[in-house]
């Protein structure tokens, strides 16, 4: 089989963006196939080192993306933004273009 091939059956796995909140108002941004379980994960001090004992968290923001490639640049994106621009995106969602920016850059690769 030549390595365009189609898997049968398979379903494509959409990820989110996620932005949990800790005690002190700092903001975390990550990324999940389900962001109830990473977020539970989180809050049980399972998940990133960067949020353990900093609690209580509350989960700030969630969107689904779609494909991991996609997600990771949006990640990377929100990541370099500044703490006032990452509350308004918890306040307004995604400024328009960003998602469809981040998918269009996925789909464009071979």
């Amino acid at each position: 089989m030549s390595a365009a091939r189609v898997r049968v059956g398979t379903r494509r796995r959409r990820w989110s963006i996620y932005l949990v909140r800790t005690a002190d108002g700092a903001l975390y941004t990550g990324i999940a196939l389900d962001v109830a379980a990473r977020f539970a994960a989180h809050a049980d001090g399972r998940g990133a080192k960067a949020l353990r004992g900093r609690g209580p968290l509350t989960l700030a923001f969630a969107r689904v993306v779609g494909p991991h490639g996609a997600s990771l640049r949006l990640e990377a994106r929100v990541k370099r933004l500044a703490k006032a621009d990452k509350e308004r995106l918890v306040v307004a969602g995604l400024p328009r273009g960003w998602l469809a920016a981040c998918r269009s850059t996925a789909a464009a690769r071979p």
